[in-house]
């Protein structure tokens, strides 16, 4: 105390963030793993095209396959384009490190410049929406609406891939997705794409083979309460032999949508028209009896 009166002490407080604090243990946060992602590659990788994605997206079932390489320190490479489609563009992406590397399919669904998913009204019946907003922007189809159809398709086709590979079905194994981006298994032998079904032409005991494949990846995904709904000889690959499934973006929910039963129907006629105009016995390959069969399967018959 002075002539003054009291002196006025203060006291130099330093606050500690939660990020800091846990950077300080050891750990870091989600918000500290982004920051230092997004730093990451704004500098990036001297002998590649970026550096992995794998630790800032969503990832794959686990466990996941020996052949996948998941170190942070991977450089991914763009290989070229695979396909070009209406709605993504497929690339082949090479993600390595020193000592090891494996290919990836890159499918990009494409931005909001694009007029895109003219199809999905249809498919995206008995899926519902969390945010009224989003809902009413998809419906307009604004240019954000757009952006969250083309991200919703990416989503719904690593969820279906992940639920399919999961119970035994034959698709590619979903690697990651980022945004817009789903990166999955490359089917094919080395940096050769496997043929499409509709490239192929196979001998009699090989398409009856072929045939059987598919019955049973379609019994798979209907014990699983789904449909294709796009399916056709160019969204199937042949591979060693071995049928494999894929672009499922527009995977249909049996159940909640309304035309469930009608995308299997159409699925089903659309290959057995195929595999009976090549050869295949017409009593082996009955689309309605086929299709009955399907939706037992499902518990809908």
């Amino acid at each position: 105390m002075d002539d003054y009166g009291p002196r006025e002490v203060r006291t130099r407080v330093r606050v500690v963030r939660d990020d800091e604090e846990n950077v300080r243990r050891g750990r870091l946060t989600e918000e500290t793993k982004k920051r230092l992602g997004e730093s990451r590659q704004l500098t990036g990788p001297e002998d590649g095209d970026r550096w992995s994605t794998w630790g800032s997206a969503d990832q794959g079932p686990a466990p996941h396959p020996a052949w996948l390489v998941t170190d942070l320190g991977a450089v991914d490479r763009e290989l070229g384009l695979i396909k070009s489609g209406k709605e993504a563009d497929i690339s082949l992406l090479e993600r390595a490190t020193p000592d090891r590397s494996c290919l990836l399919a890159a499918k990009r669904y494409r931005d909001n410049d694009h007029r895109l998913f003219h199809r999905d009204a249809g498919y995206l019946e008995g899926r519902r929406e969390r945010r009224s907003r989003e809902a009413r922007a998809m419906s307009r189809r604004s240019a954000f609406g757009r952006n969250l159809i083309a991200e919703r398709w990416a989503v719904a086709e690593f969820a279906a891939l992940g639920a399919l590979w999961q119970r035994g079905v034959p698709v590619p194994y979903p690697v990651q997705r980022d945004g817009t981006e789903v990166l999955m298994e490359f089917i094919g032998d080395g940096a050769q794409a496997a043929p499409r079904l509709a490239q192929t032409r196979p001998e009699p005991d090989a398409l009856v083979d072929l045939w059987r494949q598919l019955g049973s990846a379609l019994t798979g995904m209907a014990a699983a309460g789904y449909a294709h709904g796009d399916l056709s000889p160019f969204n199937l690959v042949v591979h060693d032999d071995r049928l494999v499934v894929i672009d499922l973006p527009q995977l249909v929910d049996l159940v909640a949508n309304p035309r469930g039963a009608e995308f299997l129907a159409r699925d089903v006629r659309v290959v057995a028209e195929w595999f009976t105009a090549r050869g295949l016995p017409a009593e082996l390959a009955d689309p309605v009896e086929l299709t009955a069969d399907l939706l037992r399967e499902a518990g809908l018959a």
